[in-house]
């Protein structure tokens, strides 16, 4: 494997093999050959073999091992003759992060910070299959499926201004409840709302620094985040494609390199069977992430008497129709983003840090990418790892020490989200400023935790 530095940030493995594409990745020097990186793009070049990929795989300053596809990675297929895969979107379909304003300095809220964080963690299910006291019929899950953030606003749960700060408005068009699984609606009829476990989040910030103040941010002022996806729900439409690709498709995906990268061909039934599901799950977790983010509005409504307002809420993993220009012509593509954020120009770009450091909000300003930036940190310890090297006690003095509230409901998590176990975001986003993708806005610090 031959790979050439192309610019400080920015290098090439030009394809060889089966590749049908190079594979491109933004990172520093340092990173490119670690061995925390190998597997990584490994996977990169297994993606670029695929049938009806385009321009490059790309990976993102974050990249790092996953199911089939690397977490941090994009890859682009020919809408006629290309794929959609399972593996490369992740089984937390619409993964996301919201952003919500307060017009609270940090002052006015620091004393009632423990009330605050105790009345979230409270009022908000959190934690390994986390349930909500109201379950949902088919025809209600069948409506959240197909209208999204809509159907949270038609019942009350935000305001119709919200939804002109969502990707896509909220409401992702091609979605069908008929091409998901009766289990899979089970899975989802009484988790909305809830926040999941792992490094799923609730986070109040303070604004730490302002670049620019496009979208009207103030120095201390006080915000929240909330990061969560679709739940057993995803998890369980993607677990089932996956199974139907595998029974139905063997003949297409025998040659594959690794068998995590399953795939139809997009135009195929089952391809779209897949997609239509897909983009259920991703309207229900963006109602999901409506219904916290309204709770939270209530609360602070209830305590501080202020209106909150959403900033944005976009998602970092799902495969999207979307027109790009290849080779000097526009194609529509199936643009798969697995732990990658959509950064169109001028739109916001929200990229999380862990729990002990900071976050931060961009505006996209290239078509880097298929204009598409990092996610967050990105991990450099797994999960078992984590747990055989720190000590949940260590974590948290460590957040106490930072001035950082936590409630959990387990120590694992507390360990298995620890700080240590992610990479610099300040790093990350260094590169992602330097290499064209995004243009930094704010940076936010955590002043009070909510984990699963």
């Amino acid at each position: 494997m031959n790979i050439i530095k192309e610019s400080l940030y920015k290098w090439r493995i030009k394809k060889f093999g089966r590749m049908n594409v190079d594979v491109v990745v933004f990172t520093d020097s340092k990173t490119i050959y670690s061995n925390e990186y190998k597997e990584a793009i490994e996977q990169l070049i297994n993606v670029a073999s695929l049938p009806g990929i385009v321009d490059a795989a790309y990976g993102m300053p974050d990249i790092h091992w996953g199911y089939g596809f690397p977490i941090g990675g994009v890859a682009a297929f020919d809408k006629e003759n290309g794929i959609i895969s399972p593996g490369g979107v992740g089984f937390d379909i619409n993964c996301g992060v919201r952003v919500m304003t307060t017009p609270l300095k940090y002052s006015e809220v620091e004393k009632y910070l423990d009330k605050l964080l105790k009345r979230i963690y409270n009022e908000i299910p959190v934690g390994v299959g986390s349930r909500n006291n109201v379950k949902l019929s088919v025809k209600e899950m069948k409506n959240i499926i197909e209208n999204g953030s809509y159907w949270a606003i038609n019942n009350n749960y935000g305001t119709s201004d919200d939804l002109n700060n969502i990707e896509d408005s909220g409401k992702i068009l091609h979605a069908d409840y008929k091409c998901i699984s009766s289990e899979a609606i089970k899975r989802g009829s009484d988790e909305l709302g809830t926040l999941g476990s792992g490094n799923h989040f609730i986070e109040i910030q303070r604004v730490d620094e302002v670049y620019n103040n496009n979208l009207g941010l103030f120095k201390d002022q006080v915000v929240f985040s909330i990061h969560s996806g679709s739940r057993g729900l995803g998890h369980q439409i993607a677990t089932d494609y996956i199974k139907i690709f595998r029974d139905n498709l063997k003949e297409w995906n025998k040659d594959i390199p690794d068998k995590q990268l399953i795939n139809a061909p997009f135009n195929s039934q089952y391809g779209q069977d897949y997609f239509f599901a897909m983009n259920g799950a991703a309207n229900y977790a963006f109602a999901n992430r409506q219904l916290i983010g309204h709770r939270i509005r209530k609360i602070f409504k209830e305590m501080f008497n202020v209106e909150v307002k959403l900033l944005y809420d976009i998602t970092h993993n799902i495969a999207k129709l979307e027109k790009h220009i290849i080779d000097g012509k526009e194609r529509e593509l199936i643009v798969h983003r697995k732990g990658a954020t959509r950064a169109f120009e001028g739109y916001p770009v929200i990229i999380p840090g862990d729990m002990g450091t900071a976050s931060y909000v961009l505006l996209g300003t290239s078509k880097v990418a298929f204009s598409s930036s990092a996610h967050g940190a990105g991990r450099v310890l797994g999960r078992r790892q984590a747990k055989k090297v720190l000590r949940s006690n260590e974590v948290l003095n460590e957040l106490k020490e930072k001035n950082i509230l936590i409630l959990a409901k387990s120590k694992g998590t507390i360990v298995e989200e620890a700080p240590e176990v992610y990479k610099s975001i300040d790093n990350v986003i260094d590169i992602v400023e330097k290499t064209g993708i995004s243009k930094k806005v704010a940076k936010f610090l955590p002043i009070g935790v909510v984990k699963g």
